[in-house]
């Protein structure tokens, strides 16, 4: 603390920052209750005219599963084998969507918050940190939505039991969400002078998604494309995921290393550039 020329002590200390690595994760903390009100806000924002709110939560990726049923399970007869199709493509619809929405919406973070960044003063980290946890707050409602139809299909007897594999999802979930937060953060920084990404990234997500087991079984996959789904670091954690409900997929370990490094290196780039752009993109956007 520092002490002003009428002896009172300052309630704030704002200083430059000494690195572009650096992470405050003490002052983030410190502005756990602005992280709680964001996240709220993006809660109410998004479901505030609507006439079903969060219902919209689960019937997103159950009707989005139901169509890949009928399109690809049915008339294109890429069924996953003996597993229920619905649970296949439930699974792999829950996972993406968590992973899409922290890199799509951490990607515009500089453009929607323009306003608030050039009025108000807090660590701008706040805002990528605040989108991923809301975003982790939709996945726990769906997850729980593909827990019921798994649960149904146990009763029928046509899923087995889990293993051990299920205390892996809370790791799976955290490398999806830094995947999404540092590839976010680097689209985010380029946006503030190229506008264009904006337009590119829902398109490019989009193909990313076929790149990846979401929606066809790795063995449905032809052999001479396969490497490119191996060369995808989300494959590995979309084929754990499954695995560890018995519904599909396969484990990787040295697959799943694979992806962790991916996920510690965007998050270290994007934080970097995050940091580097965040001193001067009022300036540019």
């Amino acid at each position: 603390m520092s002490l002003n020329t009428q002896g009172a002590e300052w309630t704030e200390v704002i200083e430059a920052s000494p690195g572009a690595l650096q992470v405050n994760l003490g002052q983030l903390w410190r502005y756990r209750d602005l992280i709680a009100m964001l996240v709220r806000r993006d809660f109410v924002a998004n479901y505030k005219q609507t006439v079903l709110g969060p219902l919209w939560f689960v019937l997103q990726p159950a009707m989005t599963s139901l169509t890949y049923v009928v399109i690809f399970g049915r008339a294109a007869g890429l069924a996953p084998g003996k597993v229920p199709m619905l649970l296949f493509y439930l699974s792999g619809v829950t996972v993406w969507n968590y992973f899409a929405d922290c890199l799509t919406k951490t990607a515009t973070v500089f453009k929607d918050n323009a306003s608030m960044f050039g009025k108000v003063y807090f660590p701008r980290l706040v805002m990528p940190f605040t989108i991923v946890i809301s975003n982790l707050m939709k996945f726990c409602v769906q997850l729980c939505l593909f827990v019921l139809a798994w649960l149904y299909y146990l009763v029928l007897g046509r899923v087995a039991l889990p293993g051990l594999l299920l205390l892996l999802v809370p790791v799976l979930v955290l490398l999806l969400g830094l995947m999404g937060l540092g590839a976010g953060m680097i689209v985010s920084a380029l946006t503030t002078k190229y506008r264009d990404l904006i337009f590119l990234i829902s398109f490019g997500v989009q193909l990313l998604m076929f790149t990846t087991p979401v929606i066809f079984p790795m063995e449905r996959i032809p052999e001479h494309y396969r490497w490119m789904v191996r060369a995808n670091p989300l494959s590995p954690i979309v084929e754990a995921f499954r695995q560890a409900f018995a519904v599909g997929g396969s484990i990787s370990w040295g697959g799943l290393a694979y992806g962790a490094a991916w996920a510690l290196v965007l998050v270290v780039v994007g934080v970097v550039i995050f940091n580097r752009v965040e001193r001067s993109f009022t300036d540019t956007v």
